[in-house]
């Protein structure tokens, strides 16, 4: 079934990758992010390749009037929107107590309270058409406390995780569907410089695991789901003292 999907965090990276592996399979597409010109290159790219519909909306999520903006917006342009997937987010952290705090405020107002704006848009249209899914990408970095650069990383991602799944259960009895997947490491264009990752894919690899696992409609999906499952049981009853080698 055809849907229209909108993707926040779209010009590169996981957005950018399930905005392709979304139009292969036939689905209408509202993407945003702050960078509108690559937005444009990878619309006319999935346009003309798989002849679908495309709509692109600057967004920065920091400003959270101008996310309301653009969701209702979208929602206006396309009539419906089925999907939405709060993916926008950022990597960046430093250790705790070592003078950065702001580098760690930004990427918790990010990845966390622009989350949250996010999902009050989203479920504010979803309640309105009594029908939609909402996808938080969280992290396998949820799973428990991790050190240094990765602190508040993971504590971000931990928080999304949990608001994620406060809103699915409020929603249980109706039509409105809440999945959070846990990505592990993915090889993208954001994490290029980083050395080898443990057990890490390729992006189209990746990409094309959580838009199958999206696809499902679960309540929460670890992915790739070999061997992120079996880790995430791991970290979450591991002794933290192993668990923090992963950091």
């Amino acid at each position: 079934m055809r849907k229209t999907i909108l993707i926040t965090g779209a010009s590169s990276g996981l957005g950018a990758g399930m905005a392709r592996e979304f139009a292969a399979r036939g689905h209408d597409l509202a993407l945003c992010a702050r960078r509108t010109e690559r937005l444009q290159t990878l619309a006319d790219e999935l346009m003309q390749k798989h002849g679908v519909r495309v709509s692109v909306r600057a967004l920065d999520v920091t400003d959270y009037p101008q996310v309301f903006e653009v969701f209702e917006a979208f929602a206006s342009e396309f009539g419906t929107l089925d999907r939405i997937i709060v993916n926008a987010g950022i990597g960046d952290g430093r250790r705790i107590g070592k003078g950065n705090f702001e580098i760690n405020r930004r990427t918790a107002e990010t990845n966390f309270i622009a989350a949250l704006a996010q999902c009050e848009a989203a479920v504010g249209i979803f309640r309105r058409q009594n029908a939609g899914h909402l996808v938080c990408v969280s992290s396998m970095s949820a799973m428990r406390g991790l050190p240094r650069h990765l602190t508040t990383y993971a504590a971000t991602k931990a928080g999304l995780a949990h608001l994620a799944e406060g809103i699915r259960s409020e929603l249980l009895d109706t039509p409105i569907k809440v999945t959070t997947l846990f990505p592990g490491y993915i090889r993208t264009e954001l994490n290029e410089g980083a050395g080898k990752l443990p057990f890490e894919v390729s992006e189209s690899v990746g990409c094309r695991a959580m838009v199958s696992a999206i696809g499902r409609e679960p309540a929460k999906a670890c992915v790739p789901s070999w061997p992120w499952t079996l880790m995430g049981f791991l970290m979450q009853h591991l002794p933290l003292r192993w668990v923090r080698k992963l950091g």
